[in-house]
C-alpha cells in the first residue's frame, strides 16, 4: 500500500465518524485559535509601538535632545549649534531642526503691570477645562485658532503683582514683545501643563516668529544607523562644542532602549499568555489520544483484514498515525483562521488604530504545533494497533 492509499484510508475513517472527528477537533481548534489571537494582537502592539518612533515608511527615526540650563531664561541651541551638527553627522543625519517647545517655555522680561518679571508659558491647542478656572473667561477653540492676542494668567503669579488675583482680569502681559490681554484667572498645578504662569494659544505664540533659539533639537536619524548610538554621540559633540556647553548640561530620551526593553517585556507577556492557552492543546491531545485508542479497539476486525491480505505492521502503524495527523492538522488550520477572524475583531474594538498581524511564522506555528501534537498523542494508539497478532485476532 502506498501513501496516497494510506491518506484515502485515513480520510475515509475519519469521514465514517464525523461526529466524534469534529468533537475531538474542538480542543485542537480552541488551543489553536487562542494563541494566534495572542500573538496577532501582541505583533500588532509591536508594530504600533516601532511606528511611533519612525518618522517615515524608510524607517528613519527621530531622537530629541534637551538642554537644562542653569537660569531659567536661558535657551540651550542655536543655529550655530545646528550648523556644527549638520556638518559633522551628515551621513547618520538627514534632519536637524529646533522642535517648538509647548510647556513651561521660560520667558524673561515679562511685563505684568507695573512690574517686570521672568516666567513660564504653556502653549495650548485645546481649550484649558473650565473647572480649573477661578476668573474670568476661559480661552475658547476660537482665541486659539484665530491668533487672538489673550492669555491665562495663574492665580499665585497674579497674587504676587495685583494681591488679589482677579485685579488682574482685562489687564496687558507683555511676553517677547508681544501684548496679551489676559482674559482669565486659573489654578495652577504641579507636576502638570497648568503648572507654568502663563496660557497662551501655541498658534499665537509662533505667529511670525523666526526661530533661532530652542531648549529642543529634533533629529532624524538616517535609516541603517542606531538612534541611540548616533544621539549620543551627537551629545557627547555638544559638551564639547555647544554654544551655551557652559550655561547647562545636554541629555536625551534613549527611546531606542525603551523600545527595545517594551518588545521583550511584550515578547515574554505574549508566549507566557500563549503558553497558558497551549494547555488547551494538551488537554486537546489527551483527548485526539483516547479517541484513537476507542478508534483501534473497535477496528480490530478491519486490522485482522488487512494482516490477512498482506497488510504490514508498518502500513497499520503509518495508517493510524496518519489519522492522528490529519485530524489534528485539520483543526489547527481551522483554529488558526479563527483566530485570524477573532484578533481582526478585537482589533477593531482597540484605540490607537492597533491591528492584528499574522505572519507566515505564525502559521507555521499553528501547522507546527498541531502536526506535533498529532504525532506525539497518536503514536502509542497507532503502535498498539500495528502490533496486533493477527492469529489473536481471528480467534
Amino acid at each position: 500500500m502506498n501513501y496516497s492509499d494510506l491518506f484515502k484510508v485515513a480520510f475515509k475513517s475519519l469521514l465514517a465518524n464525523k461526529r466524534r472527528s469534529l468533537l475531538t477537533m474542538i480542543g485542537i481548534v480552541i488551543g489553536i485559535a487562542s494563541v494566534i489571537t495572542i500573538i496577532a494582537l501582541g505583533n500588532g502592539v509591536k508594530q504600533k509601538m516601532i511606528s511611533e518612533f519612525k518618522t517615515s515608511n524608510s524607517g528613519e527615526q527621530t531622537t530629541q535632545i534637551t538642554f537644562s540650563g542653569k537660569e531659567d531664561s536661558t535657551q540651550g541651541f542655536t543655529t550655530s549649534d545646528i550648523a556644527k551638527i549638520k556638518q559633522q553627522f551628515s551621513k547618520q543625519l538627514t534632519q536637524v531642526k529646533f522642535k517648538k517647545d509647548s510647556s513651561d517655555i521660560s520667558v524673561s522680561d515679562v511685563s505684568v503691570g507695573n512690574a517686570t518679571l521672568s516666567g513660564t508659558v504653556t502653549l495650548l491647542k485645546k481649550p484649558m477645562p473650565n473647572s480649573k478656572l477661578k476668573y474670568g473667561h476661559n480661552l475658547t477653540q476660537s482665541d486659539l485658532d484665530l491668533n487672538q492676542k489673550v492669555i491665562l494668567l495663574s492665580s499665585d503669579y497674579a497674587k504676587k503683582i495685583y494681591k488679589y488675583s482677579q485685579n488682574a482680569i482685562g489687564t496687558a502681559v507683555i511676553i517677547n514683545g508681544i501684548s496679551y490681554k489676559v482674559k482669565g484667572i486659573y489654578k495652577s498645578e504641579s507636576y502638570t501643563k497648568y503648572s507654568a504662569n502663563f496660557l497662551v494659544s501655541k498658534k499665537t505664540y509662533y505667529a511670525g516668529k523666526k526661530m533661532d533659539q530652542s531648549n529642543t533639537l529634533k533629529l532624524t536619524v538616517a535609516k541603517g544607523n542606531g538612534a541611540s548610538s548616533v544621539t549620543k554621540k551627537v551629545v557627547k559633540y555638544l559638551k564639547k562644542h555647544g554654544e551655551n556647553r557652559h550655561l547647562g548640561s545636554y541629555s536625551y530620551f534613549d527611546e531606542g532602549a525603551i523600545l527595545k526593553s517594551i518588545s521583550t517585556i511584550m515578547d515574554v507577556l505574549t508566549y507566557f499568555i500563549s503558553a497558558i492557552a497551549g494547555i488547551s492543546l494538551f488537554i486537546a491531545g489527551i483527548g485526539v489520544m483516547n479517541m484513537m485508542y476507542i478508534s483501534v479497539s473497535e477496528r480490530t476486525q478491519e486490522i485482522g483484514i488487512r494482516l490477512a491480505v498482506g497488510a504490514t505492521q508498518k502500513n497499520i502503524l503509518w495508517q493510524f498515525l496518519l489519522e492522528a495527523v490529519m485530524l489534528t492538522v485539520s483543526g489547527g488550520i481551522t483554529g488558526f483562521l479563527i483566530g485570524w477572524g477573532i484578533s481582526s475583531v478585537i482589533s477593531l474594538a482597540i484605540p490607537y488604530h492597533i491591528h492584528a498581524v499574522v505572519t507566515f511564522s505564525n502559521f507555521l506555528l499553528a501547522f507546527g504545533v498541531s502536526s506535533a501534537v498529532g504525532i506525539i498523542f497518536g503514536i502509542l494508539p497507532a503502535t498498539q494497533a500495528s502490533k496486533r497478532n493477527l492469529i489473536d485476532i481471528l480467534r
